[in-house]
């Protein structure tokens, strides 16, 4: 290009063109042109969302105009879900701050989404509206649900009317929706799916409720399943159905003839019009089996079955599927004394029994098990084997307060009574002597074949000890005797042999003012022996007071009483006796 000066130019023109260009814009003029300006531009508020035009896209950002005097940048990143977005587009953006530090606007699109989804949301639950959400995951009791970007908790109970077991098969689906709960200051929206479900099964279950009578065939589905029965799902309208009327053979659970989801057939048995409870039943479409029970079982027939239930006084046998006959204790063992029915059966065995009673109106039978072996009693040989004075060994199968039940063989038992273990301990129950299941070895005291009693003793297999027990612990002689009980009267102490004493409480104080503990082994005295009562009161203060001591003590007091001939007589036989006890002692 040249750089030459262009000729002819008109210098005086252009200059005119300046003088009218400064003419025109200053003062006045210039002042109303910017006023002009201001008012092109939109008033924006910061906080809010606003409407803008797509200027530019550039590999970040979205250049946009909102009308204000500097257009705003958002990151490319927050129109991912606008892939073919466009120049000349409309977005909504969040005007975060109208002006920064470089004069320019900031804008957010991602804010302005969430603040138009808590605004419809708000609507939807203020209104009662029903929104379209997709379900994003599963969460601990519920589903996450999408909604317009906010993710709301959708709770496993309000999925549906019934329970819900596979929440994973909803995960990535569309629902139908109604927000029931929003917490503003938190972030929480609950969602409900189960309350547009109810809407639509009021009316059904209206009609049902009203069309309802006791006796009519329906068609459900279980929906739920607890130890005592399963809920039926009729339509709308939920029944039980009780654990006794799904079949006539016993069950111990539902689930061993029904699973969940299954369509069943069932009649109503009852219906509450006011709480509008519904009585199931299913057993009830199929015959009693009791009436199809074989003419040929009657009293004497020998049938066999299983074991359904074990009670405290007897076991149930289902000879077939809901006929079921008692099996009394006192019918499983020729045994005289009552035993637990659990010593003999257990539930799920297989026996066989006796009837016994048969009532097919009343739909009652009775059986027997011992009646299947001979009766022990009847054994021409029992006399003689449990003669009186017979020596045998059993078993403790019961106790009582005043003896114990041994079973000498099958069917053969006889009362050991407490008095009769032991010659010298006081038992008070047979369990300080014995415990149940442990061998005894006792004689034969008394045999009534008539009324199938033996009468027992354990003691009798020893002399009568007390024979002896009168010479060696005659009054005044001193033994060693061990403590074994405390209480306010005194103490029991246990000599040699087993033989027990009583040591009173003003008797009982040691020499250093103390008095002993169980398991303390002490010196006592003799004070008194009765053998009738079989009792020896003892004394261990005596071990520690002269005897001299004592006998002065007891004139001393009878001086001051004025000592008569027969005092001095009584004081005279007590030095003599305590003499011979003494010499005894040494013996």
């Amino acid at each position: 290009m040249s750089n030459q000066p262009i000729e002819n130019f008109n210098w005086e023109e252009l200059e005119n063109k300046k003088k009218f260009a400064d003419a025109t814009f200053s003062g006045a003029k210039e002042e109303e042109l910017a006023k002009l300006y201001e008012q092109s531009l939109s008033q924006i508020n910061e906080k809010e969302v606003v409407t803008g035009t797509v200027v530019s896209i550039t590999d970040r950002d979205v250049v946009i105009n909102i009308g204000f005097k500097s257009d705003g940048l958002v990151p490319l990143t927050e129109f991912r879900d606008m892939p073919d977005l466009k120049p000349g587009d409309q977005v909504e953006v969040y005007v975060e701050k109208a002006e920064d530090q470089n004069g320019q606007v900031q804008l957010s699109r991602k804010k302005a989404k969430l603040v138009r989804a808590w605004e419809k949301i708000s609507e939807a639950y203020e209104n009662d509206l029903v929104v379209e959400g997709i379900v994003k995951r599963r969460t601990k009791g519920g589903l996450v649900i999408d909604l317009y970007g906010i993710e709301c908790f959708l709770p496993g109970s309000q999925i549906d009317v019934k329970p819900i077991r596979d929440f994973d098969a909803f995960v990535g689906k569309k629902m139908e929706l109604k927000v029931v709960k929003v917490n503003y200051s938190n972030d929480n929206v609950v969602v409900s799916h189960k309350v547009l479900i109810e809407k639509d099964l009021e009316e059904q279950r209206q009609q049902i409720l009203n069309n309802l009578e006791r006796g009519q065939v329906l068609e459900g589905v279980i929906k739920n399943m607890t130890n005592f029965g399963v809920f039926i799902d009729l339509g709308g309208v939920d029944g039980l159905l009780h654990i006794t009327d799904i079949s006539w053979g016993r069950i111990s659970h539902p689930s061993e003839l029904l699973e969940l989801d299954q369509k069943v057939k069932v009649v109503v048995l009852d219906f509450d019009e006011e709480k509008k409870r519904i009585s199931l039943g299913m057993k009830q479409l199929t015959p009693h089996p009791w009436d199809s029970l074989p003419e040929d079982i009657q009293v004497g027939s020998r049938v066999k079955g299983k074991i359904v239930n074990v009670a405290d006084y007897g076991a149930f046998l289902e000879i077939m599927p809901g006929v079921e006959g008692l099996i009394h204790v006192s019918e499983m063992s020729w045994s005289q004394h009552l035993r637990n029915p659990q010593d003999f059966l257990k539930v799920g065995d297989e026996v066989e029994a006796v009837v016994l009673t048969l009532d097919r109106e009343e739909r009652k039978m009775s059986l027997g098990i011992k009646q299947l072996t001979e009766d022990p009693w009847t054994r021409p040989e029992i006399p003689t084997k449990y003669a009186v004075g017979t020596v045998h060994k059993g078993i403790v199968r019961n106790m009582t307060n005043y003896g114990l039940f041994l079973e000498l063989e099958e069917g053969i038992d006889g009362l050991v009574h407490v008095s009769d273990l032991s010659w010298t301990q006081k038992i008070k129950h047979p369990s300080e002597f014995i415990q149940v299941g442990e061998e005894l070895e006792v004689k034969v005291l008394e045999f009534d074949l008539e009324n199938r009693r033996i009468a027992l003793g354990h003691k009798q297999l020893q002399p009568d000890p007390w024979n002896a027990i009168e010479e060696r612990y005659a009054v005044g002689s001193t033994h060693k005797g061990k403590v074994v009980n405390v209480n306010e009267k005194g103490a029991v102490v246990e000599l040699e042999e087993n033989v027990e004493g009583f040591c009173p409480k003003r008797e009982l104080t040691k020499e250093d003012g103390s008095l002993p503990k169980e398991g303390d082994k002490l010196d006592f005295v003799v004070l008194e022996l009765s053998k009738g009562e079989r009792r020896i009161v003892l004394s261990h203060v005596k071990t520690y007071t002269p005897e001299d001591k004592v006998v002065e003590e007891k004139l001393n007091k009878k001086e001051e009483n004025k000592v008569t001939l027969g005092d001095l007589e009584e004081l005279s036989n007590l030095k003599e006796q305590m003499e011979k006890g003494k010499e005894q002692g040494k013996k």
